[in-house]
Parts: C-alpha cells; structure tokens; sequence
C-alpha cells in the first residue's frame, strides 16, 4: 500500500531515492534559480512522494528530507519549512494543507488530495 507525504529536500538527495518512489512531483524553491534556469543538486525542492511505508520511514531516516506533518493533521509546518516557502505565499502557523494549497497555484499536482 502506498501513501503521500511532502518532504523539503534538494534535487540531489531527491534523484538518490527517486527510484524507490511510485511517484513524486516537486518544485524548485529557489526563485532565482527557477527564472534563470539555473538548477542544481543544491536547488531545495518541496516534493510529494508517493511510496510504500518503507521508503517514507527511510525519508523519515534520512537527515536531507524535512517530513511535514500529514496534510490534514492540524499541525503547522516548522520555521524552517515556512522558510522556504515563504515566497510561495506560505504564512507562518501554517498547516501543510494550507502550505500544499499556497504551492498548488504554481504546480497544481501538489495540491493536497485524500491520502
């Protein structure tokens, strides 16, 4: 059975576990790399994963992935992940879903579904 989680990362521990996942969809974090076309391994990306429990519990593991809270827990997001989304609209005190919604208007296969 597999789920979907948001994680922040950057490209390149992204492409290491890409594989593992069943899908996933990202964004460059970075404004200026996204208008000059300028991505690299250290561009910060948010990413949905869509994998098995077993490949998010070795996210959850790994010290490059920032796991936000469920989508529909009521939570809000770290100061760090606010952060990095900030210029996507996010707000601090927000929740992932209210942060997934902010990021969806540029790349609407982010939006948050029923997980």
């Amino acid at each position: 059975m597999t789920g979907r989680r948001y994680y922040i990362t950057t490209l390149a521990d992204w492409q290491r576990h890409a594989h593992r996942f069943a899908n996933s969809h990202w964004l460059a974090l970075r404004d200026d790399a996204i208008a000059n076309r300028e991505l690299t391994d250290a561009t910060r990306i948010l990413v949905l994963v869509n994998a098995d429990e077993g490949v998010h519990l070795t996210l959850d593991d790994d010290a490059a992935f920032e796991a936000l809270p469920h989508p529909f827990a009521p939570k809000a997001i770290s100061h760090s992940a606010h952060e990095a989304l900030a210029s996507h609209g996010v707000t601090p005190g927000s929740t992932t879903f209210d942060a997934a919604e902010a990021i969806a208007r540029v790349h609407p296969l982010l939006r948050p579904r029923v997980f």
